[in-house]
């Protein structure tokens, strides 16, 4: 995409405008606000500083993505939205290009991310709302997977502990609205896909409970008084 590249001086012009009646036909050196068309068919329309997109501007790609928000030398940095035609939605935190920083992922099925980016991915904590069903994963994320924390369901019942491929894994709790706890460990085992185009993983869970039940704190205040 037209907007990584480091160098505005380099990109091949099919029109250049700047604001106001100058004459300029290139943004080399230019400062002041004005659009580029490039010969990829990606425009630029917004803010530039010594011929390079600095400030506020929108930048529509080729392929329909749209991004309106802030830019360093040439690249996202800042704060600003991108909407992909395709992939949904994100407004937040940008650096160097990336989803950098805390920001907000709105999906196509309407699911939520909302938490902290690295690098373009999610790093560190974030929640994550399923649309559907109304469940979170609430905790901590590395490298786009969720690895600890709370798996909440609507009515307010959770578990929480260890998480992999983005689902409940080794030894955890649930916690239920009258205050029980039971502790057990979660067992994934990945089963074969026969289909070499579905990319979905498969994956088998059993939850093995170890019998104990913890009582809330009520139940154990009233026992202590026999």
């Amino acid at each position: 995409m037209a907007d990584e590249n480091p160098d505005d001086n380099n990109f091949e012009f099919i029109k250049f405008l700047p604001e106001g009646d100058q004459k300029t036909k290139s943004s080399r050196d230019y400062t002041g606000k004005g659009q580029a068309k490039y010969a990829n068919n990606e425009i630029y329309e917004g803010e530039y500083v010594d011929g390079k997109r600095n400030g506020k501007g929108k930048y529509n790609y080729a392929n329909g993505d749209l991004y309106f928000g802030d830019f360093i030398n040439n690249v996202k940095h800042g704060i600003g939205k991108l909407t992909y035609k395709e992939k949904g939605e994100y407004f937040g935190q940008w650096e160097n290009g990336k989803r950098h920083g805390e920001g907000i992922f709105t999906y196509p099925n309407k699911d939520q991310y909302s938490g902290w980016w690295a690098f373009g991915k999610k790093e560190g904590n974030g929640t994550y709302l399923y649309n559907d069903t109304g469940m979170r994963l609430v905790g901590l994320w590395k490298e786009n997977k969720f690895v600890s924390g709370k798996w909440i369901l609507p009515n307010g019942t959770f578990y929480e502990g260890e998480f992999d491929n983005n689902k409940p894994n080794k030894v955890g709790i649930w916690y239920f609205k009258n205050g029980n706890q039971i502790q057990g460990t979660y067992n994934q085992k990945i089963i074969p896909n026969d289909d070499p185009d579905d990319k979905k993983l498969n994956i088998e869970m059993k939850w093995a409970s170890n019998g104990y039940l913890y009582q809330n704190a009520d139940l154990v205040n009233a026992h202590e008084k026999f």
